[in-house]
């Protein structure tokens, strides 16, 4: 694993966004597929999955702003600006149809870009977008102690106070009970928030659960309108998002694809790879689905 980590490292590109170094890596050939990470870690939870979709996709994923490898300034965060930078990273690549994959803080991202291509602002050539657990739906997300205090006055404790081994409890937390990750992985998700003292821009990055309750209708309204052409892979354990989250997209979007998994919690690409991996693969293949 840490052999993986380290080809991982050496395989990231970088492109300048508004004057930051972005981290991105690019595989595979077909139809173009966005990955976009979740917080508070980075395009590294992709790679569980990352052979088994690249094999008929071009995958492309960067370290959003504040993440990873990528600059992390000492403010700017919302939603909206790593949005941009989404669509700045396939402009420079030159891709204009592609499909994405979003998960945890991406759904967010997601959800714009669903929102502007409703407005007709930009993301024109975005076609199907599949979700993963994520704050949806801002009344369904129950959020960690450690973000509750992360958005609160005190919220730059978080990154004085986090270490390690705080990390890897409060973490393992969001996991179902028979996938927990190993000291080893724990490890590498932790060296990678770490990394440039990431770690003390966490209450910086927590933002986004503001964005979320601030353009809910916008947001939300992306999604009715995105039946079609939308999906939700959803682990039922997790306790930020889990399955009472899966029941209210089932309620509100009942003409878009779901599927529940029962054993895993917060992180459904990590937790049971195989299984997302081929219901994302099913799911792109098959197309958009008429609407009802």
């Amino acid at each position: 694993m840490i052999r993986d980590m380290l080809a991982w490292r050496e395989d990231a590109r970088h492109f300048d966004f508004q004057g930051h170094q972005i981290a991105y890596w690019v595989g595979g050939s077909g139809k173009p597929l966005l990955l976009v990470h979740g917080f508070p870690t980075c395009a590294w939870d992709w790679t569980p999955i990352w052979r088994q979709l690249e094999a008929g996709h071009r995958l492309i994923a960067c370290d959003m702003l504040g993440f990873g490898l990528s600059s992390k300034p000492r403010s700017g965060y919302s939603i909206h600006r790593q949005a941009d930078l989404q669509e700045a990273l396939l402009g420079h690549l030159g891709i204009k149809e592609f499909d994405a994959l979003v998960h945890d803080y991406g759904v967010s991202v997601g959800q714009e870009l669903l929102a502007r291509q409703l407005g007709g602002e930009s993301a024109a050539g975005l076609n199907q977008c599949i979700f993963l657990n994520g704050g949806i739906f801002p009344d369904q997300h129950r959020p960690r102690p450690i973000q509750k205090l992360g958005i609160s006055p005190l919220g730059f404790l978080v990154g004085l106070l986090m270490s390690r081994k705080s990390f890897g409890t409060s973490f393992s937390e969001v996991f179902g009970p028979y996938t927990q990750p190993s000291e080893a992985e724990l490890d590498i998700f932790w060296e990678f928030i770490a990394h440039n003292r990431g770690n003390r821009i966490t209450h910086k990055l927590l933002h986004y659960i503001g964005d979320r309750v601030t353009h809910k209708t916008r947001w939300e309204a992306a999604l009715v309108n995105a039946q079609e052409k939308i999906g939700l892979i959803n682990g039922a354990l997790d306790p930020v998002s889990g399955k009472h989250a899966y029941d209210r997209w089932r309620e509100v979007l009942p003409a878009a694809r779901h599927h529940l998994i029962a054993t895993v919690g917060h992180y459904p690409q990590v937790e049971a790879p195989a299984e997302v991996g081929s219901k994302v693969l099913e799911w792109l293949a098959r197309g958009v689905t008429p609407a009802a």
